[in-house]
């Protein structure tokens, strides 16, 4: 998300809307997003910190600019990941827990700097609460280096390249571009000073996934059911925030398969 310039009268304003079958892991570079869920949880999300809140079978959530910065042009920027959860975790009951930047383990190397924001890796582990095997690696460099990481990963990955330049394979990649590896073992790649990349990956399921909006569910009858539970206003509410995304027409794409 962004970066975007956020002011009056542009604020950050994503009313109630549904999840089920997914957790949402949202971490900031800049900024802040005052987040209220159906649980009753109501924290401000600031750069650094994870949220992660797990749908399971239904859950509904806003996310809007704090009331404290309404009056501050500032910026917003930073990831949020939808991490569809295994097949038979599809229906639990929703959850919600926030990390504070302290908690994450860090640790450097010759010149490079690590953050595990999420998941596991060479016997380093996050206290998110992940529901399948994956990681979520913050990688920062303080001089160019050479990143070997493919021993450690495993499944699929993707590297996002937020500052700066990665060499791979003969090719210059710069900002905003992604990099994804079908077998996260090959993961190696040449890293310029001041270059800030993203590593998420893990194992895929077994299974097909299909998404309608916000829903995500290995079969598509259960993203039915959702849509028609949110148009007749059967999900919970959300203490405090009485706002509603009306849900958008059927998406033409729904009995398509998604990975």
């Amino acid at each position: 998300m962004g970066p975007e310039t956020i002011s009056d009268p542009q604020f950050m304003d994503i009313a109630p809307h549904p999840h089920i079958g997914l957790s949402t892991l949202t971490y900031l570079f800049e900024g802040s997003i005052m987040h209220r869920d159906s649980l009753g949880n109501e924290v401000e999300i600031k750069p650094g910190a994870v949220n992660w809140m797990t749908a399971g079978k239904g859950v509904t959530h806003s996310e809007r600019t704090p009331d404290y910065l309404r009056s501050i042009t500032h910026e917003l920027h930073g990831l949020q990941i939808w991490v569809a959860l295994p097949k038979d975790l599809e229906q639990m009951e929703p959850n919600f827990v926030h990390i504070e930047e302290p908690q994450l383990p860090h640790w450097s190397e010759d010149g490079v700097n690590y953050r595990l924001i999420a998941g596991e890796i060479n016997n380093h582990r996050s206290e998110v609460p992940v529901y399948s095997p994956l990681y979520l690696i913050e990688i920062k460099a303080d001089k160019d280096s050479l990143i070997k990481l493919g021993e450690h990963l495993y499944g699929e990955s993707g590297l996002y390249i937020l500052h700066g330049s990665v060499h791979a394979e003969g090719q210059e990649f710069g900002p905003k571009q992604i990099l994804v590896a079908k077998d996260a073992k090959l993961c190696e790649f040449e890293i310029k000073a001041g270059t800030s990349v993203y590593i998420f990956g893990g194992e895929p399921f077994p299974e097909q996934r299909y998404i309608d909006w916000n829903f995500v569910a290995s079969d598509i009858e259960t993203l039915k059911i959702a849509r028609a539970k949110w148009e007749q206003h059967q999900f919970p509410e959300v203490p405090g925030d009485d706002g509603y995304i009306p849900i958008p027409p059927v998406n033409p794409t729904l009995g398509q398969k998604k990975a």
